[in-house]
């Protein structure tokens, strides 16, 4: 699997704000990965997942550096290098043809690596000391959780067994429903946000239901209402980000 090596896009950060919102995508990129790494081990091609894993690699690294180049922070830089070395062992799987064999190790890596890529974000929201910036945190982090439920949904469909799944899946799902009472009791909200916020907790609802059902649940709608979720969410916290900055 060839990733492109050229820039697809690139990254400014301005503030610290707009540096939580991008340190967050970083452990939404993590699940990302996984989902589509499964789809593409199940021959499935259902939303092009070969191309957004390629574009999610180029993202994460380019998101990165960007906030490398950011922050003065030295122990914010510590917290990123942390992320860099592990993301070239990460990679090295990812270039290879999806297996069974090799999915185990793959999504303990991403574990760590999305622990490592949430401990930045929260040095990034710390920093500024303001209530707004661990609202954008929270925001953002709901981004990860709509990747983390589809992903691990997609290893189960995919026959990978984890006796830590339920656990896994349920703990994701608890995490979301807590965020989302807490994002919608935001005083800052605008009535743009609270449709958004409304509109994920739908999506979020197909989830609700599939973990209590017997049947497996083709991955193309996992992938569907996973994306869906993503998509509100991440205009969320770019509105949040906004608000703030202005």
């Amino acid at each position: 699997m060839l990733f492109a090596s050229t820039s697809l896009f690139s990254i400014e950060i301005k503030d610290n704000a707009q540096a939580v919102n991008v340190a967050g995508k970083q452990r939404m990129f993590t699940q990302k990965l996984l989902k589509n790494y499964a789809m593409i081990g199940m021959n499935n091609t259902f939303g092009n997942p070969k191309e957004s894993l390629t574009m999610t690699v180029s993202h994460f690294e380019e998101s990165m550096q960007a906030l490398y180049d950011f922050t003065k922070d030295e122990t914010i830089k510590k917290s990123i290098d942390k992320s860099k070395k592990m993301w070239v062992g990460v990679k090295e799987n990812l270039e290879k043809e999806p297996v069974k064999l090799n999915v185990e190790k793959l999504q303990l890596d991403l574990e760590a690596l999305l622990k490592a890529a949430d401990d930045t974000t929260k040095l990034f929201a710390a920093t500024s000391g303001k209530a707004s910036d661990e609202i954008i945190n929270m925001s953002g982090r709901q981004r990860m959780l709509s990747q983390r439920m589809a992903g691990l949904y997609m290893l189960k469909v995919w026959g990978i067994e984890d006796s830590q799944f339920q656990k896994k899946l349920f703990d994701s799902m608890a995490l979301f429903e807590i965020s989302g009472d807490k994002l919608m009791n935001y005083g800052g909200n605008t009535e743009e946000i609270v449709t958004l916020l409304k509109k994920a907790r739908r999506s979020y609802m197909f989830f609700e239901f599939m973990s209590k059902s017997k049947n497996k649940f083709i991955p193309s709608l996992i992938y569907k209402k996973s994306n869906q979720m993503l998509k509100d969410m991440n205009t969320v916290t770019g509105l949040y980000t906004k608000i703030k900055t202005q």
